[in-house]
């Protein structure tokens, strides 16, 4: 009798024409939320896996090179970061990097599923460890809501959210970016995760445009990332006077990806980069 394929699959959608598949040893976690559908998996190919609403959050193999540039850019990039919002990252990851620099003495982390910090603590300590710093603040509520109202507080803003859709879609529009511009001290900046240039040039060139109302000076830099749609991600920062492409502030120890080569490198666009940013409307 011929044996059966017994394999079982996990399988990202990242968008109707492209599909990311990995081979799962066992399911951890598989539930509803109140904002989303959350998994976690075990797979041959990466470690460990967290999906929300079908999409790859993270693997404990590759989500260093993610974590590190969303953070590490932006603080390094200001002399002297010392408060840090954080939106989103329940995971931990980005909290994880930002506590690495010594002149930081706050991180508030606001994310608005309880759930998705729970899973963390539960299947990934060594982001989720991120989350016990005694620097770190985490909030369990809206960060929409929480931003209003706030003036002159951080020194650095970032947005680790979801893809721009549902309760996230917000987090990449003019009215969030001003809410953050306020909260923001003199010399403050924000850095948002904006996807990828070849499966979501609109979603990148969209949020460009909407932060260019507000910030005067916007930069995008890029790095790798394997398991998100196409394996290049893209970082848009928004900074009131300091240029983001040239470190200022001390590297920090134990990265795996950042360096100061890496910083400065990756604000070198490849041309077709360039010209999806150029020829968006403005």
């Amino acid at each position: 009798m011929e044996r059966r394929n017994t394999d079982i699959w996990f399988t990202e959608y990242q968008t109707k024409h492209l599909r990311l598949g990995l081979s799962i040893k066992s399911v951890l976690a598989n539930i509803q939320t109140p904002y989303q559908h959350l998994l976690v998996v075990d797979t041959d190919q990466y470690g460990r896996l967290m999906a929300l609403d079908g999409a790859i959050q993270l693997t404990e193999s590759d989500e260093f090179t993610y974590h590190e540039m969303l953070a590490h850019v932006a603080l390094t990039s200001h002399p002297a970061p010392r408060r840090i919002l954080i939106v989103g990252g329940g995971d931990g990851g980005t909290a994880r990097e930002a506590v690495k620099h010594e002149t930081v003495e706050e991180v508030v982390l606001v994310d608005i599923d309880q759930e998705v910090i729970n899973a963390s603590k539960q299947f990934f300590p060594s982001l989720s460890s991120g989350l016990e710093d005694p620097k770190v603040n985490v909030l369990v509520m809206d960060a929409l809501e929480y931003i209003r109202g706030k003036s002159g507080k951080f020194d650095v803003v970032i947005v680790d959210s979801t893809d721009p859709v549902d309760f996230a879609e917000g987090l990449f529009r003019e009215p969030f970016y001003r809410d953050v511009f306020r909260a923001l001290n003199e010399g403050g900046s924000l850095v948002a995760q904006t996807e990828s240039p070849f499966s979501d040039p609109d979603i990148l060139t969209g949020a460009v445009s909407e932060m260019e109302k507000v910030f005067p000076i916007v930069k995008v830099f890029w790095g790798a990332m394997p398991t998100y749609p196409t394996g290049m991600w893209t970082y848009t920062i928004g900074s009131k006077v300091h240029e983001p492409g040239e470190p200022r502030g001390q590297i920090p120890p134990e990265t795996r990806y950042y360096s100061e080569e890496i910083h400065r490198a990756a604000f070198v666009l490849p041309p077709f980069l360039e010209e999806i940013l150029q020829g968006r409307d403005r």
